[in-house]
């Protein structure tokens, strides 16, 4: 797949459908991203859990925060991953370790691992890379 552009349809797939999202790298800091992410999925509707080692077992906007992937509720439809391009390849292979796989992984702006999303892909597992879910949503009017 091409990963410089997506198409609406493709995004809107990813985007709808049954299951949660789960949120790697979560932060409890109101001025950073993934908390501003975190609080638009939540109040758009959407079952988030938060993964964070440093706040597991935290509840923010409601919403329980995990230490590991693999602790979050099923099914996950979205892993939304706030790490740099690094840590996306570890994130990405924990995500196709889980018993069901993800219907996609969506790597925020700025991050990129076209190896883990080769992975990924080559198990059914759609991936979105350097674009933010929230600001997806929103352009989509979903």
């Amino acid at each position: 797949m091409n990963h410089d552009s997506y198409s609406d349809a493709y995004l809107r797939d990813v985007l709808t459908g049954e299951g949660g999202i789960a949120l790697i790298g979560l932060s409890n800091n109101p001025a950073r991203d993934s908390h501003q992410v975190f609080f638009d999925l939540l109040r758009r509707g959407y079952r988030v859990a938060g993964i964070n080692p440093g706040i597991a077992g935290h509840v923010i906007g409601g919403a329980p925060v995990f230490a590991r992937l693999e602790d979050a509720p099923s099914p996950i439809a979205i892993v939304d991953v706030f790490r740099n391009s690094e840590a996306a390849g570890a994130v990405i292979d924990e995500a196709l370790a889980l018993p069901v796989l993800p219907r996609a992984i969506w790597l925020q702006l700025g991050v990129r691992n076209d190896e883990a999303a080769a992975r990924a892909e080559s198990h059914g597992v759609k991936v979105v890379m350097d674009r933010c879910i929230k600001i997806e949503i929103a352009r989509l009017s979903l």
